[in-house]
């Protein structure tokens, strides 16, 4: 697309009127709002004096290091783990992931011959774009990340299969299967199919299936992903997912419950781990929350309440994009029916400029190449835009000031 000059000068007086607002916005990372953490104030009351768990131990004691069973049952469904090869851990599903990628680098996984510290090279597959604190898991335990393209039906298994058949060192895959952060899209049956049977030189290669967005969804129609862990078992490979989640999203964020999956050899492996680490989990927590959520059904009417406060903020920043470039070459959106992110693609070597602008102007966006591992996106292209935390009027704001940052970095770059 050739901008003419009066079109550069126009982007940057609308530009200059922006900065000159003062605002201070921010769409960086996926939290839940004020509001939505508010659906679950009557939890900040319970469990009350009956501190008693179903099976009738008392959960302000020690023990029990898999959870309480009756919270682990309302999750079994939605993880799609059966509840007996389900732990309940503390508030948080990126513990328990750095946690099974530290403690395989220590100690021999089901299926290795030795720790993964004693490797020469140990290597993640990481599906681009992706979840940022993923690759920080990564990269802060020395497991180098080699980039996967994703598609619309998840990550590139022909580039998958090539690599993990062909490499011993590539130990493990991160994968977010259902809305994926940050394209939202599912994986396909045949994608999920492929990862469970796929030949691979590592006979330890571990899946990590972040199911952060299994109750998430933003229509009536919700999309589904196959179960990972039964479809491995069949195909002759039960240890290699390992399946998390929490209800972070859910009830309160910093203060939830964080589920691990797995085969019943990967849990003996993890639990002897765990003894080493903890005499119990917040059981009292985990009390409050099966109280509180009740059931499987409880838990879709609390996220539907949910998504009455956050479905307007996502159509809020596809209308606006939609106002401002239907019909702009390179610049594309994703319309994700579920999860907590869009996925804003501009011309290549633009996404830097574009967050550059936006600073400039009182907008806080996730830097460019945070979807990419050590932050770098070779096209400089990806913005990921975080529309829940925020109230509306905000969000709406902030994408029109976002609409403007993205004109003036087209015009002035002549695209």
């Amino acid at each position: 697309m050739t901008v003419s000059p009066v079109d550069a000068a126009s982007a940057k007086a609308e530009y200059e009127a922006l900065v000159a607002q003062g605002i201070t916005l921010d769409l960086t990372r996926g939290k839940p709002s004020a509001e939505q953490l508010d659906l679950s104030s009557e939890m900040l009351t319970l469990p009350g004096e009956n501190f008693r768990a179903a099976d009738g131990t008392d959960a302000r004691n020690y023990g029990n290091l898999r959870g309480l069973p009756e919270l682990r049952e309302i999750f079994a469904g939605p993880l799609g783990v059966p509840a007996e090869q389900l732990v309940a851990a503390g508030n948080s599903s990126l513990a328990l992931m750095h946690d099974s990628v530290a403690n395989a680098l220590l100690s021999p996984v089901p299926g290795a011959t030795r720790r993964w510290v004693e490797e020469p090279r140990v290597a993640f597959l990481a599906p681009v774009p992706g979840y940022d604190r993923h690759f920080t898991v990564c990269e802060r335990l020395g497991v180098e990340l080699v980039p996967v393209p994703m598609t619309p039906h998840g990550p590139d298994m022909d580039t998958v299969e090539r690599l993990v058949a062909e490499d011993a060192s590539i130990k493990g895959i991160w994968c977010v299967p259902l809305y994926s952060n940050p394209t939202g899209i599912a994986y396909s049956d045949e994608t999920v199919r492929r990862l469970a049977g796929m030949p691979t030189a590592a006979p330890d290669f571990r899946i990590m299936w972040d199911h952060a967005y299994a109750v998430h969804h933003l229509t009536d129609t919700p999309a589904r992903v196959a179960d990972i862990l039964p479809l491995a078992a069949e195909a002759g490979h039960a240890d290699r997912p390992l399946v998390f989640g929490s209800t972070s999203k859910i009830t309160l964020a910093g203060g939830g419950v964080a589920f691990l999956g797995a085969s019943t050899a990967n849990l003996d492996w993890w639990l002897r781990r765990l003894e080493a680490r903890t005499i119990g989990p917040d059981k009292l927590n985990q009390l409050r929350h099966a109280r509180f959520l009740r059931s499987v059904d409880g838990v879709a009417e609390h996220m539907r309440r949910h998504r009455e406060l956050i479905a307007p903020k996502f159509a809020a920043v596809q209308r606006v994009l939609a106002e401002n470039f239907a019909d702009t070459p390179g610049v594309s959106w994703s319309e994700p029916a579920g999860g907590y992110f869009i996925t804003l693609t501009v011309p290549d070597g633009l996404a830097s400029e574009v967050v550059r602008l936006a600073k400039a102007a009182g907008i806080a966006l996730t830097p460019a190449g945070a979807t990419h591992p050590y932050g770098k996106d070779p096209d400089d292209a990806i913005i990921r835009l975080a529309p829940t935390f925020p109230p509306l009027a905000q969000v709406e704001r902030a994408i029109a000031a976002v609409a403007v940052c993205l004109r003036l970095a087209l015009a002035t770059s002549g695209r």
